[in-house]
């Protein structure tokens, strides 16, 4: 109603904290990144590297247990489009004492135990934000907000991934899907789609722990069933190639560092310095917050680790994620990665595809698999 008394007041200034992080960003960042000289200088900055990064995610505080494996639920989905009839498990493994993950492993009709080529790929397909974890991965658009998910982002890339003939694990990374925390566990469409990594963290964080440490645990727990498994089922189980989008690359970027067993990695939309993309655009998930990273490492190091394994970035000119100077902040982070792999005589081995439009999963991608 006109004439009514505003019920705040108007500051002409503000006296934030911004300016003061960034400049001490620039002052302290990177101060581990590699400045050797050759492939042997390489190797014992990259053992070093994990040493202070296991620290840094929390990931020496966490505990191994038995798998324990268990196949709950089995559904055949029909082949489709001269594609394999699939089959999916639901299946639960213990990650750490108490801490159980679910997935979804995807096994093609085509799939028979072979020796050398042919032997069948296997793949982890991680999954980022609002998908509602697994079930968008696993391509389940008969449920109604996976499908306008699957529709906004190209989220079921596992599924893709099978139909292409390979064993496909689908995993909920902690907080998202089954493993959603006490604060989401409603049936509404925003708890079913979000996460916990909000609660996940500040849980975490007092105990010397990371969200993403716990991820990054989860997906090497992951590929020890596999491994468990394909012995088993006469999978290719020497190594595995590991897909993801968004929240879905950060965790294949950190995967791919920190465990050999990823030979090649895709990560998409993930792949930035941390500067333009996780300070100055501070509103993001929790999840990608480590205390004291920046101090030591920034992106494109941590991506270095992966040399001179097979590295597949995909990246969006539009997408907000990369920072205020769009591709150029993903450019200075390859040029990091770039370097480590020539040491190898491998930069062959790094693709970069450069897609247009917004945060957005491209799909085709996955033909150079």
């Amino acid at each position: 109603m006109s004439g009514e008394q505003p019920r705040t007041i108007h500051y002409n200034k503000y006296y934030g904290s911004m300016q003061t992080l960034l400049d001490r960003f620039d002052r302290r960042a990177r101060a581990d990144a590699f400045d050797g000289k050759s492939a042997e200088d390489f190797a014992p900055w990259r053992r070093k590297s994990r040493e202070t990064l296991l620290d840094l995610l929390g990931m020496n505080r966490m505990e191994k247990c038995p798998l324990e494996p268990l196949v709950d639920e089995v559904t055949e989905l029909p082949a489709a489009d001269g594609a394999p009839m699939i089959r999916r498990e639901h299946v639960v493994i213990q990650v750490e004492p108490q801490t159980w993950m679910t997935l979804y492993l995807l096994i093609p009709e085509t799939i028979a135990p072979g020796k050398g080529a042919d032997c069948p790929q296997v793949y982890l397909a991680l999954p980022g934000h609002m998908g509602a974890g697994k079930e968008s991965i696993a391509g389940r658009a008969e449920i109604p907000a996976v499908a306008d998910a699957i529709r906004q982002f190209n989220y079921d890339y596992g599924l893709r991934l099978a139909r292409m003939g390979h064993v496909v694990a689908c995993p909920d990374c902690r907080a998202f899907g089954e493993r959603r925390d006490e604060d989401r566990r409603g049936d509404s469409e925003d708890d079913f789609l979000g996460s916990t990594c909000f609660q996940l963290a500040h849980m975490a964080e007092g105990l010397g722990e990371t969200v993403c440490g716990m991820c990054t645990w989860d997906g090497m727990r992951l590929m020890d069933y596999l491994e468990e498994r394909g012995r088993t089922e006469g999978w290719d189980v020497s190594s595995f190639g590991c897909v993801g989008f968004s929240g879905g690359g950060m965790q294949t970027l950190w995967t791919a560092a920190m465990d050999d067993r990823v030979s090649t990695a895709l990560i998409s939309g993930y792949l930035y310095g941390y500067k333009d993309s996780l300070l100055l655009l501070c509103g993001n998930c929790s999840c990608n917050y480590i205390p004291r990273l920046w101090e030591h490492f920034d992106m494109g190091d941590i991506a270095s680790l992966i040399a001179p394994r097979r590295l597949i970035v995909q990246s969006c000119r539009g997408d907000h994620l990369n920072g205020p100077r769009g591709l150029d902040n993903v450019y200075e982070q390859l040029d990091i990665v770039r370097s480590a792999y020539r040491l190898f005589g491998a930069e062959e081995k790094i693709l970069h595809d450069i897609r247009e439009g917004e945060h957005c999963f491209h799909p085709e991608v996955l033909e150079v698999l």
